[in-house]
């Protein structure tokens, strides 16, 4: 399992009392992705920048690709712009890859030709596996959850071994996902200003 995949079971799990806002978890997933592509050695952070190396060697198809999409030539990309590249659309792209492995259910209503209702978590290994490491409050997992408002503080602090890169990463998916919700802020208090202007005094 990768970090990004377990931090979608968690979000799941977690979404009847902290729904998170998929804007947010894209951007979390992203920097998930980050970390698991520093962990099997395909890239490096030189500052902010990320620099590949080899491609990755792994069974997981998103992570693959997420490889296979890095900027290989300098100028090499920020780790804040592939936060906003490669996040675009990423949580909705991981739940149709959930769904088509069977880890999400939708409930099926029996006079209804197509799928309805809420995806549900299957129960599942890699279910199983993302509690555990939940449960034991590693600390990366649990720094994303964080930013994307699943945790209100993280577990700790982070190993040793995961070097200045981690942390890097993990300070950007914070910055994206505030930038993200100001955003959101601002335009719900323009629509909020339009709104009051067409109904009147």
């Amino acid at each position: 399992m990768t970090t990004a995949r377990d931090l979608l079971i968690v979000a799941l799990d977690a979404a009847p009392r902290r729904p998170v806002e998929q804007g947010d978890l894209s951007l979390a997933l992203a920097g998930a992705e980050l970390i698991d592509l520093m962990d099997v050695r395909a890239l490096l952070l030189d500052g902010d920048l990320i620099v590949p190396s080899d491609p990755p060697v792994t069974d997981d198809r998103l992570l693959a690709q997420a490889g296979s999409s890095l900027v290989r030539q300098p100028p090499y990309e920020s780790v804040e712009d592939w936060l906003w590249r490669r996040g675009r659309g990423l949580s909705a792209t991981y739940l149709a890859g959930f769904e088509e492995e069977g880890l999400l259910t939708r409930p099926q209503r029996r006079w209804l030709p197509s799928w309805t209702g809420e995806a549900a978590l299957a129960d599942s290994l890699a279910r199983r596996e993302a509690a555990d490491r939940w449960a034991a409050q590693e600390p990366v997992l649990a720094a994303l959850a964080t930013a994307v408002g699943i945790r209100e503080t993280p577990a700790g602090e982070l190993p040793e071994e995961t070097g200045a890169a981690t942390p890097t990463v993990l300070a950007a998916v914070d910055d994206a996902v505030t930038e993200l919700t100001a955003v959101r802020q601002r335009r719900a208090v323009e629509k909020a200003a339009f709104d009051n202007v067409w109904r009147g005094p």
